[in-house]
This record gives C-alpha cells, structure tokens and sequence, in this order.
C-alpha cells in the first residue's frame, strides 16, 4: 500500500472554510479520480507560528502506478483549482509512502 501525503499550513483566518472545502470537495475530487481507495485528514498538533494551522491530508493507494497516473493526469487540474479558491492562504508539500 501507499500513502501519498500532502502537509498543508493553513492561515487561521480561513482555516474552517479551507477544512470545509477539502472535506466536501476537494478529497472527494480526489477520491472520484479513482486512484486512491481512502483518504483521511488530520491536524497537525504543534506549535506553528500564530498565523497558520497545520494538517495532513492522506490518500491511500493500492500501487505506485496509481499515485503516479494521478500526479500526472488529475494533480495539476486540482492543486489549480485549490490555488485559485485560496490564493496565497496556503502553502504545501507533498511525500510519497510505502507501507513495509
């Protein structure tokens, strides 16, 4: 199995709205590219600085081909359409997981 994890920091002032959306749009935008079986997002609990809010969001993939056709066909549509709803409100990166 893989984990395709993407650590977001979130401004606080639209941290609710932002959870909201990932929630009731943009996971299931992901989830329907049928690439991944499961996803799941959780709060980061540490200290950041006053301004953002921490998560990590976390889909799960039964092969790296999978991961690999969506980064290459369904991402850059996506991580578009997640920069023009929150321009300049976030910031992410992105890892790549196998379960051992």
């Amino acid at each position: 199995m893989f984990l395709y994890n993407v650590t977001v920091g979130v401004d606080k002032e639209i941290a609710n709205e932002w959870l909201y959306w990932m929630k009731t749009e943009h996971m299931p935008d992901v989830l329907n590219t049928g690439m991944f079986f499961s996803a799941r997002i959780y709060k980061i609990l540490h200290e950041t600085d006053e301004g953002t809010l921490s998560f990590s969001v976390q889909y799960f993939a039964e092969n790296i081909g999978a991961v690999e056709e969506y980064l290459e066909k369904h991402a850059p549509k996506l991580r578009e359409e997640s920069n023009a709803k929150f321009p300049n409100r976030f910031a992410a990166f992105r890892t790549l997981l196998e379960e051992v």
